[in-house]
């Protein structure tokens, strides 16, 4: 990939119109509502009625997805959206990666599970404005009311007569008419491409080995640079010995990395500058490193852990109360309590953080694998004192990031070495230090206690935890877990009228980041498991006691999230065949459900423990409402892909630490499930679509580990309350 690198961004966004014989207009989409048409250039070459959409002379198509693609779909499901509006030929569509511009795409960070639930809507009625414009040219050109007109599937139709003009022969005339304020969007019994399994768009090349990620980029000119960073947060370079590499062919450079003190940068280290990857790799090996290990280099996470669990054994901060717990714990004929606990997780995409970077005197060019290029424009426009908007960020994509690639860290560190040097570099971690230097999941302890009445109910829910809150990634003096942090168990559909949630202190030590899923992990595992054993207790089963939580929501303003959840718990009961289902020795069935994203997932897990306790899962059924599937091949892999992500959480991923530094590296010590180790089964069913679309990302991640942890219980007696699992 050979990218110029003379061109101002001005002139690269209209060079870039002009090579696509086409039209720039600049739309605004202000809360969601189409904006006035503010500009317009070669109005007789095409037209581009919205950030997202050109429509060249010949009538080809260009949609532009502003948000990363990481594997999830996203550039081929919500550009379809637009393409379903336009009346659009899917064939004659293709579709390009947005470069980081607030401008042009408004928020831009893919995460959350919020791409679909924020850009839907807009993006839809881009594509409206598109089809209406067009068929207003086509409406001028016939000297007919736009009523007699009518798009269909890449061209506009007379209804008089069923005449056509195509796109491609109207694009002029449209390029001169004034967007639509408030175009009408179809309804779903319209829709063409919304809802049907479309191919992604990026297939062929993925198959093909074209796609271009952030390690893929070449320049002309370019360096290579491999990385060792401090090993432990808050440390510092001491010494480097260079004496190791003086003279190795290829080595260029030694740069050494200062620690940033933005939230998002860099540990600080040691870089070294070569001819290629390989080069660089084996040089900074060879460095001989001292390290001042800081405030935090007594660090060990088993014993820190322990001292979650101590948090949580003893009264904690009230972060949220309902009713008088204390009095309905004692009143209680049957009570329960259970601590819960969860290691620190790395994300390990299989491809490493990496980024190429320019950097002259007038000119800074990112080429990344990022989740989020405003970040990035805003950490890199300060760090070389310019504005964000001058910041020019190719979003690339991205081989897995679950969260780690919307942090800008490696950026910034490919773009101090290219300041350094001179030059064009790309830096490419080392799997190495991908595990030991990233931005973890927080490790976190849960204490839970309930208590029954003679009726079953439940009427009293204590729930303490202790955990190093995202929040100190941004400010170190937060040692306890915040409203945003717990927001999910204040809201939970449970819905209990005497409910109150404490929090421990958990002062950080290393870096806390987004994983996939984030708090809803643990707050998944410890829930279910819970209701599991205080099924159990009151001699029931923990579908029938959830099915008279969620039927006694206490909670009048999540009544209906409650009614979700239960749909799901009832769909994944159905689907297993719970009730008619005989399993052999040594197997048994665990169901979970959780809410989270504003989607709700339950999961039935069949698991079978070996005679040596070894875990083998044969069968997993999936019940999901995240409203209107946008694509349903798309929505079902996203759900195969948490469940295979799940398993692997739940038996044997955690990351640890001794002496403040992670004791992982690679895969052998941090394994991720492999493909003899994934179920043979795994069904899907998506229930709720009546409702508008939500987050799909993340919400199926959650309700394995309890799943899985209850049918490891049923078919052995075991029970699980850490995670991993290991054997049972």
């Amino acid at each position: 990939m050979n990218i110029p690198l003379n061109t101002g961004r001005r002139a690269f966004l209209k060079s870039s119109a002009l090579a696509l014989g086409g039209l720039t207009i600049a739309v605004s989409l202000p809360a969601g509502r189409l904006g006035h048409a503010i500009a317009a250039t070669d109005a007789g070459t095409g037209f581009q009625p919205g950030a997202w959409l050109h429509i060249a002379p010949n009538g080809d198509t260009t949609l532009w997805c502003g948000r990363c693609e990481m594997g999830q779909g996203i550039s081929t499901a919500l550009p379809a959206a637009v393409a379903d509006e336009l009346e659009a030929d899917w064939s004659r569509v293709t579709v390009l990666q947005g470069d980081g511009d607030k401008e042009k795409y408004g928020p831009q960070n893919t995460g959350g599970s919020r791409s679909v639930n924020l850009m839907l809507e807009p993006m839809r009625k881009a594509g409206a404005a598109g089809r209406e414009l067009l068929v207003a040219a086509a409406a001028q050109t016939w000297g007919l009311p736009a009523a007699d007109c009518y798009a269909r599937n890449h061209a506009v139709f007379n209804r008089r007569d069923q005449r056509s003009l195509g796109y491609g022969e109207l694009a002029a005339t449209a390029a001169t008419l004034p967007v639509p304020e408030k175009p009408r969007v179809k309804t779903r019994d319209e829709f063409r491409y919304i809802g049907t399994p479309l191919p992604r768009h990026d297939q062929g090349d993925i198959v093909a080995g074209k796609r271009v990620y952030g390690s893929d980029v070449k320049l002309p000119g370019m360096k290579y640079a491999a990385i060792r960073h401090v090993p432990v947060m808050g440390g510092m370079l001491k010494a480097v010995d260079r004496s190791a590499i003086a003279g190795m062919d290829g080595v260029e450079a030694i740069v050494e990395i200062p620690r940033f003190e933005n939230p998002f940068g860099s540990l600080g280290g040691v870089a070294v500058v070569a001819g290629d990857t390989w080069t660089a790799q084996q040089a900074v090996d060879k460095l001989e490193i001292e390290w001042e290990r800081g405030p935090h280099g007594d660090y060990d996470s088993d014993a820190y852990k322990q001292m979650l669990v101590e948090q949580v054994e003893a009264p904690a901060a009230t972060a949220f109360e309902r009713g008088d717990v204390d009095a309905a714990l004692e009143q209680a004929v049957l009570r329960h309590a259970a601590t819960y606990v969860g290691g620190h997780l790395s994300h390990s995409p299989m491809e490493p953080m990496a980024s190429a970077a320019s950097v002259t005197d007038d000119r800074c060019e990112i080429w990344a694998s990022t989740q989020d290029p405003q970040r990035i424009q805003e950490v890199i426009g300060k760090y070389l004192g310019r504005p964000p908007e001058d910041i020019i960020v190719h979003v690339m994509a991205a081989g897995g990031a679950f969260g780690r690639k919307a942090k800008c860290d490696y950026v910034q560190e490919a773009v101090a070495i290219s300041r350094e040097i001179g030059a064009p570099v790309q830096l490419t971690w080392s799997r190495e230090e991908d595990t030991r230097t990233g931005y973890y999941h927080s490790c976190s302890a849960q204490r839970i206690e309930a208590g029954l009445d003679a009726d079953g109910n439940v009427v009293g829910w204590l729930h303490r935890a202790a955990f190093p809150p995202i929040s100190s990634t941004f400010d170190p003096t937060v040692v306890r877990p915040g409203e945003r942090d717990l927001r999910r168990i204040v809201g939970h559909p449970f819905g209990i009228a005497n409910l109150r949630i404490e929090a421990g202190e958990a002062p950080p030590h290393t870096r806390i980041g987004w994983y996939r899923a984030v708090y809803d992990i643990f707050w998944a595992h410890a829930i279910n498991v819970f209701i599991d054993e205080l099924a159990e207790k009151a001699g029931t089963d923990n579908v029938t006691l959830l099915r008279r939580i969620y039927a006694n929501s206490a909670d009048e303003e999540r009544k209906e999230e409650a009614e979700r959840s239960l749909a799901v718990l009832n769909t994944a009961v159905e689907m297993s065949g719970r009730d008619n289902r005989q399993l052999p020795e040594r197997h048994g069935l665990g169901i979970a459900v959780h809410h989270s994203y504003e989607s709700y997932a339950a999961m039935a897990v069949h698991a079978e423990v070996g005679g040596d306790g070894a875990v083998r899962v044969h069968r997993v059924d999936c019940a999901v409402d995240c409203g209107l599937v946008l694509n349903p091949d798309i929505a079902t892999a996203q759900m195969e892909g948490a469940v295979i992500m799940g398993l692997g959480l739940a038996l044997h991923t955690e990351l640890k630490f001794k002496d403040g530094a992670v004791v992982n590296s690679n895969f052998h010590d941090y394994p991720v499930l492999r493909i003899g180790d994934t179920p043979p089964e795994i069904n899907v069913r998506f229930i709720g679509q009546e409702h508008r679309s939500t987050g799909l990302g993340e919400p199926g991640v959650p309700t394995f580990a309890p799943a899985l942890a209850s049918a490891i219980y049923a078919a052995s007696g075991k029970r699980y309350r850490v995670l991993p699992m290991r054997k049972a």
